[in-house]
């Protein structure tokens, strides 16, 4: 029987929840899931690599591939713009290879309107609110203007959790993760996904 096409796991949740951290888990533990890198204009924070990462461009830049029509989707977060690409990732579903996306609801809806059939999405919900704000003070990374905008934008994220495929509440990271992984298992065996399937099956009941 031939393979299947890939598909498009995406992960999304208000920022501190824990996405970030098990999509770097799953990239280390399955082999067969591959990161889409999205294109911004924000500044590189300390440890990223470009091209890993993100691909970091001038907002200029940015606009041309807007006017180009050459991302899968993009919006504009925090004063940035994060956008993704789309040949990389239209080659890799048609080779049968899984993308990962770190991205947020606007995203993912604009994902859900270019191919729908290919998207498998993920909605990251934190244990609390306290929980969050905890985890965001803790990483140190934002001023804290920034935590609180972000605390601010959070309500708003979690309110479009009944856009997506599947909801997790990350109160331990490694059954977080045990579970994405569970969701992706099962998603790579939906029979739309099998290409040649019906081929195969009138085979075997022909004797084959």
């Amino acid at each position: 029987m031939a393979g299947r096409r890939g598909l498009m796991l995406v992960l999304s949740s208000p920022s501190g929840a824990g996405k970030t951290t098990i999509a770097r888990r799953l990239l280390a533990e399955d082999e067969g899931l591959e990161l889409s890198v999205s294109a911004t204009t924000r500044q590189r924070r300390p440890g990223e690599v470009e091209g890993k990462d993100y691909h970091f461009v001038s907002t200029s830049d940015f606009q041309i591939m807007i006017n180009d029509r050459a991302l899968l989707e993009y919006a504009k977060v925090f004063d940035n713009y994060y956008g993704t690409p789309s040949a990389p990732v239209m080659a890799a579903l048609a080779e049968g290879r899984d993308m990962l996306f770190d991205i947020d609801w606007q995203g993912t809806q604009q994902l859900a309107d270019a191919s729908r059939e290919d998207l498998v999405s993920v909605f990251i919900l934190p244990p609390s609110t306290r929980d969050l704000e905890q985890r965001l003070l803790a990483r140190a990374q934002d001023s804290a203007d920034v935590v609180a905008a972000r605390m601010s934008k959070a309500a708003d994220e979690i309110s479009h959790y009944r856009e997506y495929d599947y909801i997790l509440v990350n109160r331990d990271i490694d059954l977080a993760v045990a579970q994405v992984k569970a969701i992706l298992q099962a998603e790579r065996l939906r029979r739309d996904r099998q290409l040649g399937l019906t081929d195969f099956v009138k085979k075997l009941r022909a004797g084959y």
